[in-house]
Formats: C-alpha cells, sequence, structure tokens
C-alpha cells in the first residue's frame, strides 16, 4: 500500500496522490461547474422573461401595420420601418410631449430631492414629539389613494391658478413622491454617526460646509436610488396628468390622443408599440447609467451597525 506522502533523502516531504483523492477533487470540480451551469441558465431564462416583452414592444413598433398580424407568427420583421415614429412626431406632436415631460419630471427631481434631504434630516438628527407626530402623518399620507384627494385637489388648483400649469403639475408630483423619499433618505442618516458632523464642526465646517461636504457624499447611494425611483415613478404616472392639466401633455397620457383607424374598435397596435417603447426607453438608459448607484444604495439600505 502507497502512503499518500513520503520523505525523500533530504526530508522534503512528496505528496503521491491516490486515485480516491483524484476522484475526489474530480467530483467537487464536476459539481462546481454543474452549479455555475445552473446559475447561468437561470439567468438566461430570467433575462429572456425579462428583455422579451420589450423586443416584442419595439419589433412591432417597427412592423408594418398590415404585418403585425401575420401567420405564421414573425419575431424579426421583414420590413422593417420608422414610420410609427415618424406619424407621432408629424400628427400626434411628440417632440412637445418629450419637452413637457423633460420639464415636469426634471424639475420635480431637482424639488423633491432638496426638499426631502432637509426633512429627513431634521427627521433623523433632532428628536421631539412634533416630529414624531409628523412622520406618523407622513406614513399615513401614504395610504390615501390619489382618487381619494382628486378632487379637492383638483378644485383648490383651479382656485389659485394652477390648473393646467408647470408649476401646479410639478407641485402634485412632487406631493406624491416626498414620503417615500424622506423616509428613504431618514434612514439612510440615521446609519450615518453623528460624530463625523461633530468632528467636521471641530474643524472648523459650519452647518452648509458639513451639509455639504460631508453628509451628501455619504448619501450619494441613497439619493443616487431615489432619483431612479422617482424617475421611473414621474415617467410611468398616468392619472395626474390626465386629471389636472388639459393642454400640456406628457408622454403618459399620449396614448390616449392615439387616432383609430377604421372604426372606433380598430386599435393602432404600431403607434401603441411605439409610444410604449419611447416611454420604456429612457428607463432603460437611466438604468443602465447608473446600476452601479442603485446597487451601492440597496447594499447600503440593506446593512446596519
Amino acid at each position: 500500500m502507497v502512503p499518500d506522502g513520503y520523505k525523500n533523502q533530504l526530508g522534503v516531504e512528496r505528496v503521491i496522490s491516490s486515485p480516491v483523492k483524484d476522484k475526489v477533487i474530480m467530483t467537487r470540480k464536476s459539481k462546481t461547474l454543474l452549479f455555475s451551469g445552473f446559475k447561468w441558465i437561470l439567468a438566461l431564462i430570467v433575462a429572456f422573461i425579462i428583455l422579451f416583452p420589450i423586443w416584442w414592444i419595439f419589433e412591432s413598433s417597427i412592423t408594418p401595420a398590415g404585418e403585425l398580424f401575420s401567420k405564421p407568427v414573425k419575431y424579426f420583421p421583414e420590413h422593417p420601418t420608422l414610420a410609427s415614429y415618424q406619424y407621432l412626431i408629424d400628427n400626434v406632436g411628440l417632440l412637445p410631449k418629450i419637452r413637457d415631460t423633460l420639464i415636469i419630471v426634471g424639475a420635480t427631481l431637482i424639488v423633491s430631492t432638496v426638499v426631502s434631504i432637509m426633512a429627513a434630516y431634521g427627521f433623523a438628527r433632532f428628536k421631539s414629539k412634533g416630529l414624531a407626530l409628523a412622520v406618523s402623518a407622513l406614513l399615513g399620507s401614504m395610504l390615501i389613494p390619489d382618487v381619494v384627494t382628486a378632487r379637492p385637489l383638483y378644485e383648490f388648483l383651479q382656485k389659485v391658478g394652477l390648473y393646467d400649469t408647470y408649476t401646479g403639475l410639478i407641485i402634485v408630483y412632487t406631493s406624491g413622491i416626498l414620503p417615500f423619499t424622506i423616509l428613504i433618505l431618514q434612514n439612510f442618516l440615521k446609519d450615518i454617526p453623528s460624530t463625523i458632523e461633530e468632528a467636521a464642526a471641530i474643524d472648523g465646517c459650519g452647518f452648509f460646509q458639513t451639509m455639504f461636504f460631508v453628509i451628501l457624499p455619504l448619501l450619494r447611494p441613497a439619493i443616487a436610488t431615489v432619483c431612479i425611483v422617482n424617475f421611473i415613478s414621474c415617467l410611468n404616472n398616468f392619472f395626474t396628468p390626465l386629471f389636472y392639466s388639459n393642454g400640456i401633455s406628457v408622454l403618459a397620457t399620449a396614448i390616449t390622443q392615439l387616432p383609430l383607424r377604421d372604426n372606433m374598435y380598430s386599435i393602432p397596435w404600431d403607434l401603441v408599440s411605439a409610444m410604449g417603447f419611447l416611454i420604456i426607453f429612457p428607463i432603460i438608459i437611466f438604468v443602465s447609467i447608473f446600476q452601479r448607484q442603485i446597487m451601492e444604495g440597496i447594499i447600503a439600505g440593506g446593512v446596519k451597525g
């Protein structure tokens, strides 16, 4: 019987591999490869489930209307065209809708982020019964459906002259996302020790210097995360611009202005697909650019201590 190892004349131990040990190593490698292969297959399945609907919307948007319902089903258009997008630009006013969307969503993100940072800092750093009641009221406001407050808010905006204005829509958009944003940033601020601010004060930093050069850099992952979530929420918001505006139209409501073909029951699926893809595309680009910040925000929010 050959031992697993022995020492030569110089006293150096030499290891002799046995068939049993080689078999164990091969078994471990096989399990590792099998597990890696399973993970890749699962990832491909999930990616297909997520990406196929997006591809189907894009494919339908560049397929001529007469070929959309051809049989057998074609997953790649034979005669791709951008006629649907050109029609939206020429007849549906696509460019003004994109402009209105950028103005409203961009201003909403800026205002909501600034207000949320200040409110979250106050809730996280100061303690009083009044602030506790304010946080409770903030949580309670998230439970109220938008439909419940629609009519009184509609009448209020008409009386103050903010109905169908950029300012009115920005206020409504901002009020809708403030509770979520404040609560998320408050949780992040609670994890930042106040001793950091005390050290900055000892070094001669004022309040605003501490906020800009100490707190905000630490909050960057959280701010990026809430901005991305709010961007998607604002872009997908259908009820607010439809109910509180008439002349201002954003991409989310533009789908209601698409002309019908032939009769009232004929839906222009090529135009619907083109408009749907235009709504999805900015979200894809936004998330692709800031995916690192999203992951940092999720990890920072999940790790406590």
